[in-house]
């Protein structure tokens, strides 16, 4: 089969990694020469995304279209054409335009008894400051004092399109859910660590919760998927706070990371339960026995290793997909021989999650060894004043 990956960034890379797992052709479309999926797919096409007779033209050679990229107007577009094309398109317009905006999902948790974050000012200081309709990590404060919040408000102009929110403490969970025809079915939970800026810089499968506690994040996921209606995929993070998990944001899109890593452990191939719409036997994602797995971005540098939010493989340039990588499984990298500085996003399994994250820290000895290093960075999220020994027990609690 030969799909359509429309984006060469992070979730292009994704995209293209997985499609190959499921043993298919990819034909990657980006303006940009120099994205980081461009050294994972089959053929590379470079024009904007909003020419559609170019769209049409890929649209009536390919099966299978996977959006990977993050504007409205030229998601929009392209749905419009592959309506014209006949072709399959992973894309729900109505979930993505909801979730989209961080202020219309908090209305939705509400309006539905979803557990979340209580909003400023119905909680005490500190709280989490982050733009309604930014991505991931981007811009995201963590507010102590009032004065601070006031600077922020002044320096954003009211904060009018904020999301303004109670900080909680505890691990990050993620969950995908895929939705075709009324049907819905939820991935594998995953546990996300994050660095010093909240960008996601690991993610570890399988989660290390209790069955019940599982299946309790599986069931809000579920109730909210079938809310949306949702046909394609959605990606539900939360916080586990107290023994309650409370819901962060939700991204009806196909998310990048955590997919991989779900893959890696379960076997479960995201892009072939889309295409195959829920059925078993349409593809080869059956689950097989679990793996642990631990998903790491690094940084390598002629001072230190560096565990990097995955901003730091957004400019990496043209990515390779490198087997048995300094001990890794496999590697996403571009690493050659000679290089001083370079990145690379390791991929690392074995028996279970501890036997995982011991093989990660051979990897990283392996690496550092090799470029002669004696420090590895690896930073955590800031706390408020007086909490900072959680951050040794955060990063304890991988291993």
């Amino acid at each position: 089969m030969r799909v359509a990956v429309l984006g060469g960034k992070l979730q292009g890379v994704e995209a293209c990694y997985l499609a190959k797992k499921a043993g298919w052709q990819v034909a990657l479309v980006d303006r940009n020469p120099a994205a980081p999926a461009v050294g994972l797919c089959d053929d590379f096409y470079s024009f904007d995304l909003m020419q559609n007779d170019c769209l049409l033209a890929l649209f009536s050679k390919v099966q299978f279209v996977v959006p990977a990229l993050e504007d409205k107007a030229v998601l929009d577009n392209i749905l419009n054409c592959a309506r014209q094309a006949g072709v399959k398109l992973v894309y729900d317009q109505q979930a993505y335009a909801l979730s989209a905006s961080k202020l219309a999902s908090d209305q939705l948790f509400a309006a539905m008894n979803v557990p979340a974050p209580r909003p400023w000012p119905l909680c005490e200081l500190p709280v989490t400051v982050k733009p309604s309709g930014a991505s991931g990590s981007e811009n995201v404060y963590l507010v102590s004092t009032g004065r601070e919040l006031e600077n922020l408000r002044q320096q954003t102009g009211g904060l009018k399109e904020w999301v303004v929110q109670e900080f909680l403490e505890g691990p990050s969970y993620s969950l995908e859910v895929v939705g075709c025809n009324g049907q819905y079915r939820v991935l594998q939970v995953t546990e996300l660590g994050m660095d010093e800026g909240y960008d996601c810089k690991r993610v570890g499968a399988p989660a290390p919760l209790p069955a019940a506690k599982e299946q309790e994040f599986c069931e809000i996921a579920l109730a909210l998927a079938q809310k949306l209606q949702l046909e394609g995929i959605m990606d539900v993070e939360a916080i586990y706070h107290k023994g309650l998990f409370k819901v962060l944001e939700i991204d009806a899109r196909l998310p990048s990371q955590t997919l991989t890593a779900v893959y890696n452990s379960s076997g479960i191939n995201a892009l072939e339960v889309l295409w195959s719409g829920l059925n078993p036997t349409g593809g080869s994602h059956l689950t097989r026995k679990i793996q642990g797995v631990i998903y790491e971005h690094i940084r390598v540098t002629p001072q230190r290793l560096e565990v990097c939010g995955e901003h730091i493989m957004a400019s990496a340039g043209h990515l390779t997909l490198y087997p048995d990588f300094f001990g890794a499984d496999e590697a996403l990298s571009n690493y050659r021989p000679g290089k001083s500085e370079w990145v690379a996003t390791l991929i690392v399994k074995d028996g279970n999650r501890r036997k995982a994250w011991q093989k990660r820290c051979r990897v990283i000895n392996s690496i550092m060894c090799y470029a002669q290093l004696s420090e590895c960075y690896d930073a955590e999220p800031p706390l408020p004043a007086g909490r900072g020994t959680e951050k040794t027990v955060r990063l304890e609690s991988w291993g």
